[in-house]
């Protein structure tokens, strides 16, 4: 019998000794440092992101405690080169999308002076644009947003700019309660609509008065009412009869003419409406006088629109030409 054997019996044998503890493995340390470092970029572009983790991830799986030091620092290598040039192609992304919204913003802010009568190349105007093609901070973006409202609300937020030509507003109205006696520009965009949907044919002709802040500033408005009545008279006059002619703007009238042959005809009977076209008569102070008025006049076939709506961008276009 042997000591083990002679222990009295109930009396506790002695535990056994713990395995040493397994030891941590580096690599496994550094391959889940590098997914969390992976997962904490942010993802500026869905394809560009998607791409980065993908070659991070098939890196990641290469790095084994197999691999010879020199080889794992290799690719440690390529790991950083794959974060750097993530890095990159988004502060390139940025660039490019920041620099894409600045010109949307700017082409936008500038079809919005034209349709106020507002010249881009006014001072302030011009300052507000200089200051689109800058704005790369949240900062200066809303420093941006302050100038812009003090420009277009200089007095609350019912107010226009003091720059903005009462001549340009649009008249999408469908009322005959304006200068010309005649119904608003909503109606025509309901002709055009009705044109439209019956597949007929037509044309959209845009006349407008190129000098009425000229007479504005001698003579008042009052003046400019006569001569945009006086227009308006003589454009139905000189017109079939069955043509609708419609109050665009205070500047602008826009007949929409059908039962045309053709484009290059009715080019020529315009030009012919316009040229006889020489004074108007304006009652100012009790006194008649003869007012030289200029006309200009664009002509659209109607099926060249999309839809009704399309009238407002072809007067819109119209009207910056004449602008420059």
């Amino acid at each position: 019998m042997n000591l083990r054997q002679a222990a009295p019996k109930g009396q506790a044998q002695p535990a056994s000794e713990p395995p040493p503890p397994t030891p941590p493995n580096p690599d496994r340390f550094l391959t889940l440092a590098i997914e969390g470092a992976a997962l904490g970029v942010v993802e500026v572009d869905a394809d560009i992101y998607g791409l980065f983790r993908s070659n991070v991830a098939k890196a990641v799986q290469q790095l084994t405690d197999r691999l010879p030091d020199e080889e794992k620092l290799a690719q440690i290598g390529t790991i950083v080169r794959e974060f750097d040039s993530y890095r990159k192609a988004a502060e390139e992304e940025l660039r490019n999308r920041t620099s894409e919204w600045r010109s949307l913003a700017s082409f936008l802010f500038c079809d919005l002076l034209k349709t106020l009568g507002i010249d881009p190349s006014h001072s302030r105007a011009d300052w507000v644009l200089r200051c689109m093609s800058t704005a790369d901070s949240a900062n200066k973006v809303e420093n941006l947003h302050e100038l812009l409202d003090s420009f277009l609300h200089p007095n609350g937020v019912e107010s226009a700019p003091v720059e903005a030509s009462q001549f340009l507003a649009g008249n999408h109205s469908t009322a005959n309660d304006n200068a010309a006696g005649l119904r608003g520009g909503g109606s025509a965009i309901e002709h055009v609509k009705r044109i439209l949907e019956q597949g007929g044919k037509g044309f959209i002709v845009l006349f407008q008065l190129t000098c009425l802040d000229m007479i504005n500033q001698r003579f008042g408005a009052e003046a400019v009412e006569d001569c945009l009545m006086a227009v308006a008279a003589y454009l139905t006059q000189s017109l079939n009869s069955d043509d609708a002619i419609y109050h665009w703007s205070n500047s602008s009238l826009v007949a929409i003419l059908e039962g045309r042959v053709n484009e290059q005809i009715l080019t020529a009977e315009v030009e012919r409406i316009v040229h006889r076209h020489r004074e108007a008569t304006v009652n100012i102070g009790g006194r008649a006088i003869m007012l030289r008025i200029p006309l200009t006049f664009e002509i659209t076939p109607v099926e060249h629109l999309q839809s009704a709506d399309d009238l407002r961008k072809i007067t819109l276009l119209t009207s910056s030409r004449s602008m420059r």
